[in-house]
């Protein structure tokens, strides 16, 4: 039987394993935006500055064919989407023992989730930063003031008139005050007008469902201007927006870095541990290259409140 040595660098490379994955399901857990637009992401090394292409569906019309016709060939060009991955975040931090982290998981989460965290954040704000440029659609709502059902219905209205798929998930993610607005609307916030959902609103104080999009409330969601302020909420299917992740080349090996990735669900992060002589302690970076765009402009609509 074959047995493998403990070794230094054995060692290393489980440590940062270890690390790696107990951060990509934390960082999972903290996404709302990146959780529900189109993710693509390959196991293929990228670097800051480069454009990924993303096909588009092409357009084709129904011909009408008489008897005895022939069909009218149509030669569709794929649309492409560029996204440039002009994101290169990060969060460092350092443990002066790593030996006792690791032999307490609960300690290791404690440097974990604020590193995780704030790589969620940077995300998050990104995503939803977007809203602004979806205007193929008219705004709806009105600055500063409340949602109302007529606005949600509004949304959805105007991405129907849009012709996106039915079959498409419809999404709506809100400010707190915008949340708070919509679960207090009494046909839906009732058990006797909406039944379990609104016993939902009532007790749990969750929004649920609500003319077909499915809403959320995010603590980035962007606002502008002054008197009123403008809250840039967004309604959007997944294809409305693209987050493309790419991976990051791994430090070369005797430079006194050992780095491995963690990758789930069409995103991937990677963890670089090193060692700091000056401070007699061990790094951890977790970092992430990714650029966001906008994919199909019908498919999102600014919901001002």
């Amino acid at each position: 039987m074959s047995t493998t040595a403990i070794t230094p660098t054995n060692v290393a490379n489980a440590i940062v394993k270890l690390v790696a994955v107990d951060a990509l399901p934390a960082l999972m857990g903290n996404l709302v935006m990146g959780n529900l637009v189109n993710r693509d992401y390959e196991p293929e090394l990228a670097q800051t500055g480069d454009t990924i292409n993303i096909p588009m569906p092409a357009t084709l019309v129904a011909n009408n064919i008489a008897a005895g016709g022939t069909v009218q060939a149509q030669n569709p060009n794929l649309g492409n989407a560029q996204i440039v991955l002009n994101t290169h975040a990060e969060a460092t931090f350092q443990i002066p023992d790593v030996t006792k982290v690791l032999a307490v998981p609960d300690l290791l989460r404690l440097y974990m989730q604020p590193a995780v965290i704030a790589l969620a954040e940077r995300i998050e704000t990104d995503l939803l930063n977007l809203a602004a440029q979806f205007t193929a659609n008219g705004a709806v709502g009105t600055p500063g003031t409340a949602p109302t059902e007529e606005t949600v219905d509004a949304a959805e209205t105007a991405l129907f008139q849009a012709k996106v798929p039915a079959s498409a998930t419809r999404y709506l993610v809100v400010d707190s005050n915008a949340y708070s607005a919509l679960r207090q609307i009494p046909r839906f916030s009732e058990f006797s007008s909406a039944g379990e959902a609104g016993l939902r609103a009532l007790v749990d104080g969750t929004v649920g469902k609500m003319k077909d999009f499915f809403i959320l409330r995010s603590q980035f969601v962007p606002k502008s201007g002054s008197a009123p302020v403008v809250t840039n909420n967004l309604a959007f299917t997944k294809n409305a927006i693209g987050l493309v992740v790419r991976r990051l080349p791994k430090p070369l090996p005797g430079t006194g870095g050992v780095a491995e990735y963690a990758e789930m669900g069409n995103f991937g992060i990677r963890v670089v541990m090193s060692y700091l002589p000056n401070t007699l302690t061990q790094q951890f970076t977790v970092d992430v290259l990714y650029g966001c765009a906008v994919l199909q402009n019908k498919c999102g609509v600014q919901v001002y409140s």
